[in-house]
């Protein structure tokens, strides 16, 4: 038996801080990663490097404009306003091409970072769609959220800060080392000094920070998964009066994530004030020994003016990308954590993707005419083969279990909880596959049929009817616009939900919120019933789907049931012994296997598993 989500989830927190020194994300493979989608783009990144080129070009020149204004005209004393009055039409020239070049620059490369960014996006919950269902097992709800969400807007960051950043501040640095030697060259090499300290720097900050923003987006991770487990919970916290408790531990997580954003907060305050102290003591320096130069009649005094301005515009980019650097830290983790999820496969695949076999059409490019007929040749005969099965390696849940159900028979399953009646039922939806043995429907194993037609052919309703948000008829044809809105009506009078849905306002065009909300259990049941009735599949299984039905509902349902298992393969999984009375056979498990199996009168006379079941819930119903 697995866990409950809660609890599992609760136990990856745990390790999570025990397990972060030891992760190595495979940092350099997502980055080629994502150049791919860069390629795509090729054209749109050049476009940049030519406006960010002339734009830096437009906004250094000014100072050596004013070199010229200083030595040549003013110092000169030449008065030549004329001069004078050409460099300033040039300078306020360079100021607009500055700006124009810029704001085509910012533009351009923010529309290629989102374009990226959604192909991404998109591709990440594609993904998530297409994996099996022991990876939910594993991965909790909150993480996947962060990185559809959060993971996905760090990376938005890295086009809309850090790559621009990079572009711009990095070219701007080599333009004006450029300059300076251009000014001179005696002073250039006294600042080349700069750069070897700049990098040592970095280096010490860098694996420290990178360790800081991992520690925070796991810990923010973390918070969220905890937050969506308990909204979904919420009302067995508010029975069990667990609101405290749950306060307490959303502090304690609050609490962690607090600690590692002020941990970031001051290695990026230390990292940037470095520089700014760096920056002053070189200007300082600059001014000392260009100002001797300039007593000595060796240096002009327009190009100490220009070789100041050039070192203070030295320093911007550089601080420009240290503010960047906890931003491409968060990206760098980002695009790892999300090439973790893009480079994990489905447990469960079909055989053909699986073998890289691409022949086969796959399901929905048939059409549903084609479908149907189809599915109606289907017999709906199902054999479990000497099945075995275990979510964790040494807890078996399955042994060697044989079940043979003929086409069209109606099978009702009982057993205390645990005995793997729900396992059974998941095995056959091939939600998960076998460890041994094999499951076959009409001689066909399950692993040879693709999914989406597999799914077709098996309707399940569930305890917890799940519905989206949306009206009551897109929720009924599932979105599928082939249904006609007549169908899915007919659907629904079918199992006795019409009354109920033309009661409401806007009766099916009534939009429901999340999960359903604003419609009983019952209410919730009978539209997934009537979904299950517009798709039409040939093996019908019932998962404790009356459970939270009230006497009356559930006759509806049981009288429904009888008319549309006809000439239809049905599994009935049932606590309430009631529900599967009229079946054609009744399978009673423990412990994995299958004990006893009959009608309900013969089990009765056997006097076994099935009559404790029988004579306990015979006792509840009358107390």
């Amino acid at each position: 038996m697995r866990p409950p989500q809660a609890i599992h989830n609760w136990q990856m927190d745990q390790k999570a801080d025990l397990n972060l020194p030891e992760q190595k994300p495979q940092y350099v493979s997502a980055f080629r990663a994502l150049s791919g989608y860069c390629r795509e783009h090729l054209l749109g990144f050049i476009g940049v490097l030519v406006c960010t080129v002339v734009a830096i070009l437009s906004e250094l020149l000014q100072p050596y404009l004013m070199k010229i204004a200083i030595d040549d005209n003013l110092l000169a004393g030449r008065n030549d306003y004329g001069g004078l009055l050409v460099i300033c039409a040039i300078y306020l020239g360079l100021s607009l091409s500055s700006f124009a070049f810029a704001y085509v620059q910012n533009n351009l490369l923010q529309h290629i970072g989102q374009n990226i960014v959604s192909s991404i996006r998109k591709r990440l919950f594609g993904h998530i769609l297409k994996q099996s269902m022991s990876y939910f097992d594993r991965m909790s709800s909150g993480s996947l959220i962060t990185h559809v969400s959060s993971d996905t807007e760090a990376l938005n960051q890295l086009f809309n800060q850090v790559l621009l950043s990079l572009f711009r501040d990095g070219l701007t640095l080599l333009f004006i080392l450029v300059m300076l030697f251009q000014l001179d060259t005696t002073l250039a090499l006294y600042c080349l000094i700069l750069l070897p300290v700049i990098s040592l720097i970095a280096i010490a900050f860098r694996s420290f920070m990178r360790t800081t923003y991992q520690l925070a987006r796991t810990r923010l991770s973390r918070m969220v998964a905890f937050v969506a487990e308990n909204l979904s919970g919420m009302s067995l916290i508010q029975v069990f009066h667990q609101q405290k408790e749950q306060e307490r531990q959303f502090d304690e997580r609050n609490g962690l994530y607090f600690k590692a954003n002020l941990r970031e907060i001051r290695t990026n305050v230390v990292f940037g004030r470095t520089f700014d102290i760096l920056s002053n003591l070189s200007i300082a320096c600059v001014t000392w020994l260009g100002g001797m130069a300039v007593l000595g009649k060796n240096l002009e005094f327009g190009v100490l003016y220009a070789f100041i301005t050039y070192i203070r515009q030295f320093f911007q980019p550089i601080n420009t990308i240290t503010q960047q650097w906890n931003t491409l830290q968060s990206a760098t983790v980002a695009i790892s954590r999300i090439w973790t999820v893009l480079d994990s496969k489905p447990d469960v695949e079909d055989k053909e993707a699986a073998e890289g076999d691409a022949a086969k059409p796959e399901f929905g490019t048939e059409s549903r005419r084609e479908r149907e007929l189809e599915f109606a040749r289907a017999r709906g005969q199902i054999d479990f083969r000497n099945i075995s099965f275990s979510y964790e390696e040494g807890l078996p849940i399955l042994r060697n279990l044989n079940l043979h159900i003929a086409p069209g028979e109606q099978i009702g399953v009982v057993g205390s909880t645990g005995a793997g009646k729900s396992s059974l039922i998941s095995l056959l939806c091939r939600f998960y596959d076998v460890n041994e043995g094999s499951i076959r429907i009409d001689g066909t194993d399950v692993r040879d049929i693709p999914q989406a037609k597999l799914h077709r052919m098996v309707g399940l309703v569930q305890q917890e009817p799940y519905l989206y948000s949306g009206s009551i008829i897109d929720n009924i044809r599932m979105f599928d616009e082939t249904i006609s809105r007549e169908e899915a009506i007919a659907a629904c009078e079918f199992v006795g939900a019409d009354a109920m849905i033309r009661k409401l306002e806007r009766g099916y065009d009534t939009l429901l919120s999340e999960r359903g909300s604003g419609l009983s259990a019952g209410e919730r049941q009978l539209v997934s019933f009537a979904r299950i009735i517009v798709f039409k599949p040939q093996v019908l299984i019932l998962d404790e789907a009356s459970a939270n039905l009230d006497s009356h509902t559930e006759q509806l349902i049981q009288r429904a049931l009888h008319i549309v298992s006809q000439n239809r393969t049905t599994i009935v999984i049932a606590h309430r012994l009631s529900t599967i009375r009229q079946a054609d056979r009744i399978i009673v498990m423990s412990a994995g296997q299958i004990v006893e199996q009959g009608t309900h009168e013969q089990l009765l006379r056997q006097g076994g598993h099935y009559r404790k079941l029988y004579e306990y819930s015979q006792r509840h119903v009358a107390v």
